[in-house]
C-alpha cells in the first residue's frame, strides 16, 4: 500500500507547487487596461479533461500495481492514452488559432 502512498503524495505535491503561487500573487490595485480576454483561462471541457486524465492515471496504477513489478502494463495503461490523448489535444489547438 506503500506505493500508493507516494504516487498520491508526489501528485498533491505537484499539484501545491502549481496552484498555490497562483493563489499568493496578488493583482496590482489600479487601472486595468481593457485587454483580449485571457487565453490561459481554462474552460469547463478542459478541467474535464485534467480531471479524467488524473483518474486514468490512478485508477491504472490501482488496476496495474506498478510497484509489483507491472510497470509496462501500467505505461501502456495508464500514461501513453493520457500522453496521446493530450498530443491530439495540443495538435488541434495549432488548427484553430
Amino acid at each position: 500500500m506503500t506505493g500508493i502512498s507516494e504516487i498520491l503524495i508526489l501528485i498533491l505535491l505537484i499539484l501545491c507547487i502549481l496552484i498555490v503561487p497562483r493563489m499568493m500573487n496578488s493583482k496590482p490595485q489600479g487601472k486595468r487596461k481593457k485587454t483580449r480576454p485571457n487565453t490561459r483561462v481554462f474552460t469547463m471541457t478542459i478541467r474535464f479533461a485534467i480531471v479524467l486524465s488524473v483518474a486514468d492515471v490512478i485508477i491504472s496504477a490501482l488496476w496495474t500495481k506498478p510497484w509489483q513489478g507491472q510497470i509496462l502494463m501500467f505505461i501502456v495503461f495508464g500514461i501513453l492514452p493520457v500522453a496521446l490523448g493530450w498530443s491530439l489535444v495540443w495538435i488541434l489547438s495549432a488548427r484553430k488559432k
